[in-house]
């Protein structure tokens, strides 16, 4: 490195930091996205109401990981049923079926990365902004499903509804 050319500046984000949105009933803040990392990684803080979670769906482009921070977190990984916990973690490649659910009686906390970027395009497209990354979410209609249905081939997202 030049004298001249100095180090990108990196990302900081203190807490309640990053544009939140509601994407299928889940509460997401994103901590870093794809123009932030040359494309390499999509990192967000997730939020999944009681008994919420989006349903089986299978990413063409990108892989998924999750890190449970707080709450109990039943994940389904092809047919492989995991109950998560705080400090869980779990790797989902592409091309695998998956879907999460938290089972417990409070708010579960996770945080989502996914390599390669992009996936947060869709996300940005489909979710509703919010202003309270702590408020709950507005409720999921046929019109959101219905956008998130016609929108998920776009980022070669398969969703299964049954």
């Amino acid at each position: 490195m030049t004298m001249n050319q100095l180090p990108q500046p990196g990302i900081v984000l203190q807490p309640g930091q990053g544009r939140t949105l509601c994407v299928a009933g889940d509460v997401v803040t994103f901590k870093a996205v794809g123009s932030q990392t040359e494309g390499k990684y999509m990192l967000m803080e997730t939020r999944v109401e009681p008994q919420a979670g989006p349903p089986p769906h299978i990413h063409s482009r990108e892989d998924e990981a999750f890190y449970i921070q707080a709450g109990v977190v039943e994940f389904q990984l092809d047919e492989r049923t995991i109950v998560a916990t705080p400090g869980t973690f779990l790797h989902s490649p592409k091309g695998q079926l998956h879907s999460f659910k938290n089972i417990g009686t409070t708010p579960a906390k996770m945080l989502i990365w996914s390599t390669p970027a992009g996936i947060e395009q869709f996300f940005i497209e489909v979710g509703i902004p919010m202003q309270d990354p702590e408020g709950l979410p507005p409720a999921l209609t046929s019109t959101v499903v219905e956008k998130m249905l016609a929108t998920a081939p776009n980022y070669g997202i398969e969703i299964r509804l049954n």
